[in-house]
């Protein structure tokens, strides 16, 4: 979210990707630094076992969501 929020901030477009557990950490960061705003896109968990092909599942489910919060 640090990251997110500091290339948002020098206006290069971001968006946060997480797994589903850490849906309320990021909304209480993004507060905590200034950008409730900031765009998040979650994964459902775990993540940590998932092997090559899952994840890549995982992204390519993600990959037209990651583009429209970018351009967005």
């Amino acid at each position: 979210m640090h990251d997110t929020t500091w290339f948002e901030i020098h206006g290069i477009p971001s968006v946060f990707v997480a797994s589903t557990e850490f849906v309320d950490a990021a909304e209480v960061q993004s507060q905590a630094l200034g950008l409730p705003e900031v765009k998040r896109i979650f994964v459902p968990h775990p993540i940590q076992d998932a092997t090559d092909d899952e994840m890549r599942a995982r992204a390519d489910a993600i990959v037209e969501k990651v583009v429209e919060a970018l351009v967005d």
